[in-house]
């Protein structure tokens, strides 16, 4: 089969396409022929720190297509069935996927759709829903709103009654945003935001900060919570991976600080923020009251041009590509 891999450049996020077999299911797996797949800036970040003799390795996190193989004791899915999901390998033509990771596909997503409806909309969840417990009239902050995980923390920042605050350095960007719901948007670019947050809110601050950009702003996202504000940390789009914290701010108004990664979390973990999903938010995407937004799909074939698409920064939504 065909199969993008990460290639072994230094500093930048190289690929290369190559023949390789078709994997095949373990138990609790399930083989998927893939029929569109997003991309995730934070898997080519990751890559573009290594060094150049690494070798190569299969890329693409997050895919959706048809079942065409069960593992062993695999009984909640059927050979056919629609599925999306975090995935191995899913720049391919096939790629596994563990049972706790699938999600059914809703009958109204298109492939494009539904491939950029997984991850991203999961991140956006463990966020807002388990790790900032937002409720309904608080007030939502998100740095580099434009972003795949930007969007659908918007998204689902209005589905549970917040009212949301974004920032991001193009005016369009910000128009396109309001039509989604966007209450107030900001331009800047990373930093200097402040003020305006502050007066938004009447002085009292935001309850919950999604930091996209990174260690650039963390600082300013700590300035701008209110009195038990908690903030996520999601994003490293400046590069900064550091970034001092006031820790007489966090003391007194009691501030929460969490990271969002499934990178140590064991595959239990994951399944039941899955779980969550399918029960919180894959009603109201399979009613259409949340629709994923998706930027641009490219063919199989072109995914260096959509890499180049989403390192230009010109998406909003998700950048697609479909087999």
């Amino acid at each position: 089969m065909k199969s993008w891999f990460h290639g072994s450049e230094a500093n930048r996020a190289a690929l290369e396409l190559r023949d390789v077999p078709e994997p095949a299911p373990q138990a609790g797996e399930i083989l998927v022929r893939v029929r569109a797949a997003a991309l995730n800036r934070g898997e080519f970040l990751a890559r573009q720190t290594l060094p150049a003799t690494s070798p190569a390795k299969p890329a693409g996190i997050e895919c959706a297509g048809e079942v065409v193989q069960l593992g062993a004791g695999v009984e909640s899915f059927a050979l056919g069935e629609r599925v999306m999901g975090r995935a191995a390998m899913a720049f391919s033509e096939y790629a596994v996927l563990r049972v706790g990771d699938a999600i059914g596909v809703p009958q109204r997503l298109t492939w494009e759709a539904a491939a950029g409806a997984s991850i991203t909309y999961l991140v956006a969840y463990d966020m807002l829903w388990p790790g900032g417990a937002l409720q309904t009239g608080e007030w939502l902050l998100i740095t580099g709103a434009s972003s795949g995980v930007g969007v659908a923390s918007l998204q689902l920042g209005k589905l549970l009654g917040a009212r949301v605050i974004g920032t991001s350095g193009s005016a369009e960007k910000l128009q396109r945003l309001q039509d989604l719901g966007l209450d107030f948007g900001l331009l800047c670019r990373n930093q200097g935001f402040e003020q305006r947050v502050m007066e938004v809110t009447g002085g009292l601050g935001v309850d919950l900060v999604v930091n996209n950009v990174g260690g650039s702003v963390f600082a300013e996202c700590l300035r701008v919570l209110a009195y038990r504000g908690r903030l996520a940390t999601v994003g490293h789009l400046d590069g900064e991976g550091r970034a001092e914290i006031d820790l007489l701010a966090q003391h007194a108004k009691r501030l929460h600080l969490f990271g969002v990664s499934n990178k140590l979390r064991s595959a239990g973990e994951v399944a039941e923020c899955v779980a969550g999903f399918k029960r919180d938010v894959l009603p109201a995407i399979a009613e259409g009251r949340v629709r994923p937004v998706v930027d641009r799909v490219y063919a199989f074939a072109d995914l260096p041009l959509a890499l180049a698409r989403m390192e230009a920064n010109s998406h909003v939504g998700k950048i697609v590509i479909n087999l």
